[in-house]
């Protein structure tokens, strides 16, 4: 096919949408089931008219070919789990007796059973629950949520396409069985479990399916020789099968690199290109191999995972190059739309102008069905749009919000001993066990307590004027009054004032900083039904005058256990923001950092003793390929030192990260200079320690011993045995006692016996080590 004729063949489509609706219905529905107040049909028919909405709000913007498989009630990659009959055996048995609360056993756990384990997908914040496979693992196909959203969507006369994780990628996300050889592989699995791959393409194609996409993005990190040949050996094994739709490979966050010409010779009919990110190195890569002859491309041109208007120009010139190197080129996002809010017209509180720099679902789907205009019918279709969208990159680069000169001299002027300690870590812990006066295994939460129906009220009517400033300080001091209580009641050692006053943990931090933009209903899942809004960082940042100190000051009041001053730290403050595309991440990063120095100082002032400066996003912001781990993790892990680098040696640093692959940071958690680490450890059985001893960490550690993501409550054994195992790694002397994560999603039942359990469990070990000591 000619070039002209690869254009006017071009379509919009995009790989998957939000799948909440504009209201949350999703997540109130699931969570009305789970407390018996919502039918599991309600459920379900819930689910379906948001689906239906979605597609027809599709179509009817001009997508042409609508996706589907992509819906789903908690995980996309345990619906894989489910798809090829993968299920725990330990979940076996509630699955054949309720399928429905079988699916939420194995995201959730029960009082009996563990969940699987959770952590993040890719470089997101988006969570996927962790397959877990062993060398006995049968796999069965069960094809039904596939094939019924299919069918649903050819009912309404939609043209569809399935979206199926890609078999590759889901082996190597998934992780051995517990009770297996840690050094299983479970990549080895790939031969038994294509067949049932290649029974879910026919049952699709049987369905009316034309072509099925399989998404396998962790094609784009680095990959052995192994797994690069499995790669060719699945799509060689699914591409030859006669009954069979034609087959759409996607990849998105990254370039392909060494697996682009792997899927280029597949036996498939089209693949799917990141262009956002990676634009230059898939381009150069597609005319290394030849381009894709007689094969569709899809050119993700529009950034899936941000927020800014797309340069319209830029990327049909993107496109404009492809043409050529593939029979079909069509236009989409560079990912699933799901980590982007639904609709940007619905944030009434956003000034008019900037609010035309911002793209969310909705409008990145209007993007994708301009550019595919302009790609077949030639840029003169598409004028006005490319006029008025010229305009709005002027506006916001000429904005007086992008650049305050007064903060860029300051991050200019900073220097290496800013991001330094006065003193080194074994003075500085001599230093702070004298003055804090902690026991052996101390123990401490995160941070966050349960947020009441009464708090998120109060905050509503702060917001609304319904209540004054007085009133609302009356109200969250009693909260803190009623959680320094019970913490003192229940024998903690290091307490915390239990974050009342915040709505989200970046959110709260952003209100109060300039540069920052906070939506209303900006709604993004970051895991089964939470939702989190995260803000959009459009400018320069400082922080106008303190943000915790009030609070914190008064939990200290009550008690004379040290309370923990409680920040996000820079780094999560961009990851779990939009952040600005306009300057490079470091640079962004270290005017936050400068921000949060401020309030370090003012708290230290205050008399806290103990600050933790959360960082769980450190390692999910890791670039996927390793060439480009070095240059962030240097300014990454300065930031967070420029940001604590101010205070006494006496004073106790400490952070917290949770629910992601910790051994590919160890090293850059030492470079933190942090006095104490938590981490998530229930989920993974205290991995991590083993990962820390290996790695000769020095400092103090607190891994995680009660799961805070599942409504079971650990037994003070169960939380024993946990610190039993932590401790063969660990020394005793380093050895901290706390949850996973903050506490904000349980409830107050949950959490007080899960922390009685917790003091228990510390106070039984604790006997044992001066019992063996003595």
């Amino acid at each position: 096919m000619t070039s002209k004729s690869a254009a006017a063949a071009a379509r919009a489509t995009v790989y998957g949408y939000p799948r909440q609706g504009q209201g949350r219905e999703l997540k109130k529905a699931i969570e009305g089931y789970w407390k018996g107040r919502v039918t599991a049909d309600a459920l379900r028919e819930t689910a379906a008219r948001l689906r239906r909405a979605n597609w027809r709000q599709l179509a009817e913007a001009g997508i042409h070919e609508v996706p589907t498989g992509d819906f789903s009630y908690y995980d996309h990659v345990l619906d894989t789990t489910v798809m090829v009959g993968a299920i725990p055996a330990r979940h076996r048995a509630a699955v054949q007796s309720n399928a429905l609360d079988g699916y939420f056993a194995m995201a959730r756990g029960t009082q009996e059973v563990a969940p699987l384990e959770m952590t993040k997908w890719f470089d997101t914040n988006y969570h996927y629950l962790v397959p877990e496979l062993g060398p006995d693992t049968v796999f069965t196909t069960d094809a039904a949520k596939q094939v019924a959203e299919l069918t649903e969507a050819l009912t309404l006369g939609l043209a569809a396409r399935p979206v199926l994780l890609g078999p590759v990628t889901y082996l190597l996300l998934a992780k051995p069985a517990p009770g297996v050889a840690a050094g299983f592989e479970p990549l080895t699995l790939l031969d038994r479990l294509l067949p049932v791959y290649a029974e879910v393409l026919a049952e699709l194609r049987a369905a009316g399916a034309e072509w099925v996409q399989l998404d396998e993005p962790a094609l784009v990190q680095d990959r052995t020789p192994a797994e690069l040949n499995a790669a060719a050996r699945a799509y060689r094994e699914l591409g030859t099968r006669a009954d069979r739709p034609r087959l759409l490979v996607a990849s998105y966050f990254d370039r392909l690199g060494e697996a682009l010409p792997v899927l280029a010779k597949a036996p498939v009919e089209g693949l799917a290109l990141d262009f956002t990110r990676s634009a230059a190195a898939n381009l150069e890569g597609l005319a290394a191999v030849g381009g894709l002859p007689g094969k569709r491309l899809v050119a993700g041109v529009v950034n899936g995972r941000n927020i800014w208007i797309d340069d319209l120009e830029n990327s049909l010139s993107t496109l404009g190059t492809l043409l050529g190197l593939a029979e079909r080129v069509d236009v989409a996002a560079s990912c699933s739309l799901l980590h982007v809010p639904l609709d940007a017209t619905a944030e009434r509180d956003i000034d008019p102008q900037i609010l035309r720099w911002l793209a969310f679902a909705r409008q990145k789907v209007q993007e994708v069905v301009i550019l595919a205009k302009g790609l077949s019918h030639g840029a003169g279709s598409i004028a006005a749009d490319l006029a008025a969208n010229r305009a709005d990159l002027a506006s916001r680069a000429a904005s007086a919000i992008t650049r305050d000169p007064a903060v860029r001299a300051r991050a200019a002027a900073v220097t290496d001993a800013d991001t330094r300690r006065s003193q080194p870590y074994h003075r500085r812990t001599a230093a702070q066990r004298a003055h804090l006066g902690l026991p052996l295994l101390p123990t401490t939460t995160i941070g966050s307590f349960p947020q009441t129906g009464e708090l998120r009220t109060a905050r509503a009517d702060l917001r609304a004027g319904r209540i004054g400033a007085a009133r609302y300080q009356e109200r969250i001091e009693a909260e803190i009054r009623e959680v320094i209580a019970f913490q003192e009641k229940t024998g903690l050692d290091v307490l915390v004032h239990g974050e009342p006053e915040r709505n989200d943990m970046v959110q709260y931090f952003a209100e109060q900083l300039t540069g920052y933009l906070a939506t209303r209903h900006g709604w993004v899942q970051s895991y089964g039904t939470r939702y989190v809004r995260p803000p959009i960082l459009a400018g320069d940042i400082s922080r106008p005058e303190p943000m915790t100190v009030r609070w914190t000051r008064y939990a200290q009041s009550l008690t004379a256990r040290p309370v923990k001053g409680m920040l996000t730290g820079p780094v999560t403050m961009l990851a779990w923001s939009f952040v600005r595309d306009d300057q490079p991440l470091g640079e962004t990063a270290r005017q936050v950092a400068l921000a949060l120095r401020d309030e370090v100082n003012d708290l230290e002032s205050a008399g806290t003793s103990v600050i933790q400066v959360d960082e769980p996003a450190l390692r999910e912001t890791l670039p996927l390929r390793t060439a480009d781990h070095a240059a962030y993790l240097a300014w990454a892990t300065e930031s967070f030192r420029l940001a604590t680098g101010g205070t006494r040696p006496d004073t106790q640093i400490h952070t917290h990260m949770c629910y992601a692959e910790f051994g590919d940071v160890l090293a850059a958690i030492g470079d933190l200079d942090a006095d104490v680490i938590s981490l998530e450890a229930a989920r993974s059985h205290m991995r991590v320690a083993d990962e820390l001893a290996t790695a000769g960490y020095p400092r103090e550690v607190g891994p995680g011993v009660y799961d805070i993501h599942s409504p079971r409550v650990p037994g003070a054994g169960e939380i024993a045995d946990l610190l039993r195992k932590g401790l063969a790694a660990i020394p005793a002397g380093r050895l901290w006692v706390n949850p996973d994560c903050g506490l904000k999603t349980r409830g107050w039942a949950e959490v007080r016996a899960a922390l009685e359990n917790l003091v228990a469990a510390a106070r039984t070990v604790r006997r044992e080590l001066e019992g063996t000591a003595s």
